[in-house]
């Protein structure tokens, strides 16, 4: 499967894919047209196209795209399939609501728990993964070889859990903590979620609504 000088844009577009045909898939459908998905989807059937065509080429002249097919071939690019190991590091309001929201398991991940300093949940479970003590963080990242760590924490302790997680060997952060984190150069690859962008981008789109109407 080729994946030579793939856009982002395009990257970021396929869990978009993924998502919507799962939807599809729940509802009986068994396949659908460039056109179809495009209409659904508010992107062209040439776009659809050329995205999947960075890949290989996943449709049929005349019938269209095999649903089923077309999940799993868009769910080995995004490496679902490999089981990569995933822990939460901060069990509070939001990290909780992650693992609860998201299905790893059923994703293809590989749960293995959550740490926390709070004594209160450090024992208990989310969802019936432990959670344990962040004291116990580094030496299990490296006895596991964990792969992808969540970071939920204040933004004050968001610095020291990732020189944590870097010297142990973790993979990948998916940062909730709004704060840039410094990995160094050879570090981790870092997904940084900034929830206020996506209101930002919202209010932004509300406003141009609004100046149009007063013109």
């Amino acid at each position: 499967m080729k994946r030579s000088n793939v856009s982002n844009n395009v990257i970021r577009r396929l869990p978009r894919y993924l998502r919507k045909l799962d939807d599809l898939a729940s509802k009986g459908e068994e396949r659908i047209s460039s056109d179809k998905l495009g209409r659904q989807m508010g992107l062209t059937p040439s776009q659809i196209r050329q995205d999947f065509s960075c890949f290989g080429e996943f449709g049929q002249q005349g019938y269209g795209y095999n649903i089923d097919s077309l999940r799993k071939e868009i769910g080995q690019i995004l490496g679902t399939y490999r089981g990569y190991s995933a822990i939460l590091v901060g069990a509070g309001n939001l990290g909780t609501a992650l693992v609860q929201n998201f299905d790893f398991i059923i994703e293809g991940y590989s749960f293995l728990g959550a740490f926390d300093v709070d004594p209160s949940v450090i024992g208990r479970d989310i969802d019936g993964f432990p959670i344990y003590d962040v004291k116990d963080l580094g030496p299990f990242v490296r006895e596991k070889k964990v792969d992808i760590a969540i970071l939920t924490v204040p933004r004050h302790a968001a610095q020291e859990l990732t020189d944590t997680l870097v010297a142990s060997g973790i993979r990948a952060i998916w940062n909730f903590t709004n704060t840039e984190l410094e990995v160094g150069e050879n570090g981790p690859l870092v997904e940084s979620i900034h929830f206020s962008d996506s209101l930002l981008v919202l209010t932004y789109h509300l406003a141009q609504l609004d100046d149009g109407e007063k013109k």
